[in-house]
């Protein structure tokens, strides 16, 4: 790349690449499915002239054309389970009666659920009966026409595609790069398909980590030194500049790279030469892509601002998980495939769809995991992905400590300030099938409450239903021997003993508190 003296940096690719001028789409998202090589399709739904219908028949979904669309066309969704109507900015759901069960941003829709722009614009996740997780999402159209640069970033939303085609733009260009994004949101995968894409893929991609270089070796590490050049240099070393000869250096939390460094970085990337450490000043021929997930601008900022404009020509934002949720199911499923093949369990998520109770989880797993905001973006995803693995037998769980943080923090809670038709419509509990009661029994606990609006009954039936159970009690049912052996079992943690005996914690205690006023 030629010198430039300019300090002005070009636009961002994302303002560069060409967006459809239209107006945002409210685009439906299948996250889960039964059958997985649907996971990633879409339908554009177009309420303007009336009703859109949500439901087994209709809308049709597919990868990106109109070629092989279909329907959802799965048994445990009703032919009408959700009409979606225009409303204001926003839009209604409406669930009719006796349509299969439906959950929206947290909530059991009963009767209608209204979604403003601002809802619609983050993601409302749907779960249809307890097979199916869709997301719905307002957002304009990206380019479809995608070539192999970027290929290998998961997504089929309009986000990721917009990203792709920024990656292509830049694979096309040689001038250095500048990725900006959150932490774990994948900016190395970024930098790696920007030089598999280019015209020195057949050279070396050298990565380092900018904060991990001792200021007092900076020089050495990256320019390479000459033996005897000082104290312990027994022999010439090429530094990462030399290395990348040719080829791409990545430099990885440039943000964090220490002050004393920086006049080193900026000359090499102003001269494309290197000075090395006891010898002498060479040309050197190396595309630098950089990566930050640190502010480089601003009063408190300590970058030096001459670097900051000579790191990036070109820049491109990595979007956080949080912005493009509608392609969890894909990078969820990627996750889990690779994790289960790396212990040995290849069959094992699509062998443990083939039962009903086995299907529940898996999209209620798929819809948790939709409403959590993931800080840490994809890299959090897939540790948890691994955890969920590690811990599943034949049917998946999420392990006690993931789930408690992902309904903690999720977007579940967000639920109670959407606003609601005031008639109350109860579900028929005779319309729940005895998989699903047992998914919503030990996802809530075993609590009452929490399982009645789970599954959008009442709790006089729910009651019922509990105690003509075979399998299930409720807590004052329990045998007193059976009760203090799970007490001593448990060293007297109340919360542990009932999750062991499969009742609710608040009913235990109500329990205990009632023997010890008996005694």
């Amino acid at each position: 790349m030629s010198p430039d003296s300019s300090e002005s940096t070009l636009p961002t690719l994302s303002d560069v690449v060409a967006t459809s001028a239209s107006t945002p789409e409210l685009r439906c998202t299948i996250v889960f499915h039964p059958r997985i090589e649907r996971i990633g399709q879409s339908a554009v739904l177009d309420c303007a002239a009336g009703e859109c219908v949500l439901g087994r028949h209709s809308p049709l979904f597919s990868a990106g054309d109109d070629a092989g669309a279909a329907p959802l066309d799965n048994g445990y969704i009703s032919r009408r389970a959700l009409q979606v109507r225009s409303a204001g900015d926003g839009v209604r759901l409406i669930r009719p009666q006796q349509a299969s069960r439906c959950r929206a941003a947290g909530r059991e829709v009963q009767g209608e659920v209204v979604l403003d722009n601002a809802a619609l614009e983050a993601g409302v996740p749907l779960l249809l009966s307890h097979s199916v997780v869709l997301m719905l999402r307002r957002t304009v159209a990206a380019p479809v026409d995608e070539t192999a640069a970027g290929a290998g970033l998961l997504g089929s939303s309009p986000v990721m595609r917009q990203l792709r085609a920024q990656i292509q733009r830049a694979a096309q260009s040689d001038l250095d790069v500048l990725v900006r994004g959150e932490t774990g949101a994948g900016k190395e995968l970024v930098a790696q398909a920007i030089h598999a894409g280019s015209g020195r893929a057949g050279r070396p991609l050298v990565s380092v980590n900018m904060a991990a270089i001792p200021a007092s070796l900076a020089a050495a590490d990256l320019f390479g030194n000459t033996r005897g050049a000082f104290t312990g240099a027994d022999r010439a070393r090429p530094g990462y500049f030399q290395q990348a000869e040719g080829g791409t250096l990545f430099l990885d939390e440039v943000g964090d790279t220490p002050e004393e460094v920086q006049p080193l970085l900026l000359r090499a990337l102003q001269q494309r030469e290197i000075q090395v450490v006891g010898g002498a000043t060479r040309k050197i021929d190396v595309r630098v892509i950089s990566a930050t997930d640190a502010p480089l601008d601003g009063e408190d900022c300590s970058f030096k601002s001459a670097l900051r404009y000579r790191l990036g020509t070109l820049e491109i934002d990595v979007p956080a998980l949080r912005e493009h949720l509608e392609d969890m199911g894909q990078l969820l499923l990627d996750a889990l495939l690779r994790m289960a093949a790396r212990e040995g369990r290849q069959h094992w998520i699509e062998a443990s769809m083939r039962e009903e109770r086995g299907l529940a989880r898996w999209a209620r797993l798929f819809y948790d995991f939709c409403c959590y905001d993931w800080p840490g973006n994809v890299r959090q995803l897939e540790n948890f992905a691994a955890q969920v693995v590690l811990a599943s037998a034949s049917d998946p769980v999420i392990p006690e400590t993931l789930l408690a943080q992902v309904r903690a923090a999720s977007r579940e809670g967000e639920a109670d300030a959407l606003p609601t038709h005031p008639e109350r419509r109860w579900r028929p509990l005779s319309e729940v099938s005895e998989a699903e009661f047992e998914v919503a029994m030990r996802d809530a606990r075993y609590e009452v409450a929490a399982v009645a609006d789970a599954l959008g009954v009442s709790r006089q039936s729910l009651y019922r239903r509990i105690g003509n159970s075979e399998k299930f009690r409720s807590a004052s049912d329990v045998p007193l021997g059976e009760l203090r052996s799970t007490l001593d079992a448990c060293g007297n943690d109340v919360r542990q003993a009932a999750m062991s005996l499969q009742v609710s914690e608040s009913g235990l205690r109500q329990r205990l508190r009632a023997i010890r006023a008996s005694a």
